[in-house]
């Protein structure tokens, strides 16, 4: 006897990596990076649990490499015309709030061994910097500094205060904290 779907099965989209990933982001965004199991994760999909792991074969392992891939990979985009340090601003800015509003995933990003996550973000950053005249090692460094500010200062943010530690202006924080590197960064540009 041949088993039919059933209509609900049947009126939903088909099962793929990029909507698995899609409804792990939601449950982490809405109840934390905790509450992920493969079981919730397939009642979120209306799946068996183990149909996810058709999709991903090592399962919850490559499910976090998923997210962390998903909310990391932010690539800079070249700016229009010359001016360089607007694209990098705009793109600090647009990271941090992706951060933030995925900051169940930031632990993971912070502390989760893979590297092919950053690299695209990385790349475009140094030919960004690259293209500013920055010789290609001052380019890589440059790169790696605004990585790792925008991602530390976004961590420090979402963490909070220490106890009695007065109120922080997060907003303005970041930005003067931008601004010392992008000013180190030009002085070490061939061009304006």
């Amino acid at each position: 006897m041949v088993r039919q779907p059933s209509v609900a099965a049947q009126n939903r989209p088909p099962l793929t990596r990029e909507r698995i990933i899609e409804a792990a982001l939601h449950i982490v965004d809405g109840q934390g990076l905790g509450r992920l199991t493969m079981r919730r994760l397939g009642d979120a999909l209306q799946v068996e649990a183990m149909a996810i792991y058709h999709h991903m074969p090592r399962g919850k392992e490559e499910l976090l490499d998923g997210l962390v891939s998903h909310v990391a990979v932010f690539p800079a985009r070249p700016p229009a015309g010359e001016d360089w340090r607007r694209a990098l601003r705009e793109w600090a800015t647009a990271y941090r709030a992706r951060l933030t509003a995925h900051s169940g995933v930031l632990p993971l990003v912070v502390t989760r061994r893979n590297p092919a996550a950053l690299s695209d973000t990385a790349a475009s950053l140094r030919e960004i910097l690259r293209r500013a005249g920055l010789p290609e090692g001052a380019a890589a460094d440059g790169a790696h500094a605004l990585l790792g500010y925008v991602i530390g200062q976004t961590a420090l943010e979402l963490r909070g205060p220490s106890p009695g530690e007065p109120p922080t202006d997060w907003d303005a924080r970041f930005t003067a904290g931008l601004e010392l590197i992008l000013t180190g960064l030009s002085s070490r540009a061939r061009r304006p």
